[in-house]
């Protein structure tokens, strides 16, 4: 029998992390890690946030220094793009090169960019941000200044860009179909908090609307227009409209994808030598008892190292709890819980909303599902205690902040 080869398509966070766990565990095969873009492995949140507003240099998004993967003799194929998957021979063609033959297969494919649907998306100054590559083009329009930036979609990346860009000192417009920012994911109680903290930072939002086209002038984006003809005149655009999970090349090869590859707890599809985790993957949660995609810097974290770990063949079952953080203007947040559960909840504030300093618990039946701390920092350990952990408490006295966290979490499991 020959040496084990280990093969991880998709070099993001999740399939770093999932290479670096097969190695630390003691995995002695060939681990092939397969990189579409010319890149080795960096995290993407600072594409919207510190490293497109120029507060983070080049270097410091990389996972992992480029030398660290041939110490550890983990083969990285920069721009090695897969063609097809062969479940029955094991195999994995690339568009160039030699084809991968694999014992055990990781599928780390990540999401792309929602491209916007209409007439114009091609236009020079009309960006869709997802790789560095785009995050270094984008900084270069928007770091002159005094531009007129349009961003379609008003979600997290829409918000962030919107902050990097008035830093620059450009005059910004976003566009939403809801009636307040992120509402489909904190709803309007919270979300207002948003809305106000981008109006007073000089952000025009334009909400309940949506756009029809782009305009062109001489090959260049120079407006939006909007329902009713109405043209917001823009220099730059950008679309934020979501994100789709890479799952054609799953989907060819005959695997389960239900909004996403469909995995169990343990990151298995329904072959048993192939894996799937990150933005991609469906997974099923055995405490919500449902199959969850989470698109969070913080779950491709956690869920690559644990789904290198389950190539192993180590009990794995996997139950994190959704994290994620934003940075706009003066505010920063951590965000963890399960949306799918706060949609109907109750929200309780504890702290100042109008001053963006507190922290925003959602109960389903006197427990917490979800919490957001803004500006109120080393809390959300104990925020993700209350989820975890189901304690029932008070609404009115998870509001009064002269009764501790972990009063409230008494007698709580750890």
């Amino acid at each position: 029998m020959g040496v084990p080869t280990f093969a991880i398509v998709g070099a993001g966070l999740a399939g770093a992390r999932a290479a670096e766990a097969i190695r630390s565990e003691g995995f002695a095969g060939v681990i092939v890690l397969l990189a579409g873009e010319a890149e080795y492995p960096y995290v993407r949140p600072p594409l919207s946030k510190d490293y497109l507003a120029g507060r983070a240099a080049r270097d410091t998004i990389d996972v992992r220094p480029a030398r660290w993967y041939d110490e550890r003799g983990i083969d990285v194929r920069l721009g090695a793009r897969v063609a097809g998957l062969a479940l029955d021979t094991h195999l994995l063609t690339l568009r160039k090169g030699r084809p991968v033959r694999y014992d055990r297969l990781l599928l780390a494919t990540g999401a792309s960019a929602r491209r916007f649907p209409g007439k114009g998306a091609d236009l020079a100054g009309v960006h869709h941000l997802r790789t560095v590559d785009e995050s270094d083009v984008l900084r270069a329009e928007l770091e002159p200044g005094n531009r007129r930036v349009v961003i379609v979609g008003a979600g997290w990346i829409g918000l962030e860009v919107a902050a990097a860009a008035r830093g620059y000192g450009n005059t910004v417009t976003v566009l939403g179909r809801e009636s307040v920012p992120l509402a489909p994911v904190i709803g309007d109680e919270v979300g207002s908090v948003f809305a106000e903290l981008h109006r007073v930072n000089g952000v025009t939002l334009r909400m309940d609307t949506h756009v029809d086209r782009l305009i062109e002038r001489q090959g260049r984006v120079a407006g939006v227009s909007l329902p009713g003809g109405e043209v917001v005149p823009a220099d730059v655009v950008v679309i934020g409209i979501g994100a789709v999970p890479n799952t054609g090349l799953a989907r060819a090869a005959g695997l389960a994808v239900d909004d996403g590859i469909v995995v169990d707890a343990a990151f298995r599809s329904i072959d048993p030598d192939v894996y799937a985790a990150g933005d991609v993957a469906a997974v099923f949660h055995p405490v919500l008892r449902h199959h969850l995609r989470v698109e969070h810097w913080d779950n491709a974290e956690r869920a690559g190292a644990a789904a290198g770990r389950s190539m192993l063949d180590q009990a794995v079952s996997y139950d994190a709890i959704p994290y994620f953080y934003t940075d706009q203007f003066d505010l920063g947040m951590e965000y963890s819980g399960y949306g799918t559960l706060a949609r109907d909840a109750e929200v309780v504030f504890r702290g100042d909303p109008a001053a963006r300093e507190f922290i925003a618990f959602w109960l389903v039946s006197g427990r917490v599902v979800a919490g957001m701390n803004v500006n109120v920092w080393d809390v959300n350990e104990m925020v993700q205690r209350f989820i975890r952990t189901e304690v029932r408490v008070d609404a009115a006295r998870l509001a009064d902040e002269s009764i501790g966290l972990d009063e409230l979490l008494a007698g709580a499991p750890e």
